[in-house]
């Protein structure tokens, strides 16, 4: 069954862009949206992160959790998705900075 999907990639190659565009509507620069299903969605996903490279790339589709959706990421992130206790919450790194100890 086909199921809704947003894909967020930057700074990935031009030939990548233009393959999601056969299969995924790009509605602002970088940002796709599409029916697709599970299968062509995890072939674009293996695509995705073959020619990542430097770039970053998130894809935010539906499943059977809490959240009704899970995420995925590819290339160097400033945020990760952890689990916390079966939630998808989002870790941010500061670059660069160091964190206070608390005493």
């Amino acid at each position: 069954m086909a199921s809704m999907i947003v894909l967020s990639v930057t700074a990935v190659p031009d030939h990548l862009r233009g393959a999601l565009t056969r299969w995924l509507l790009e509605v602002t620069p970088q940002l796709y949206v599409g029916t697709v299903s599970a299968r062509v969605r995890d072939q674009l996903w293996s695509s995705i992160t073959a020619c990542t490279g430097d770039g970053t790339s998130v894809l935010a589709y539906p499943t059977d959790n809490e959240q009704g959706f899970a995420l995925r990421t590819a290339g160097p992130q400033r945020r990760t998705p952890i689990d916390f206790d079966g939630l998808t919450l989002v870790a941010f790194r500061h670059e660069g900075k160091e964190t206070a100890n608390p005493l």
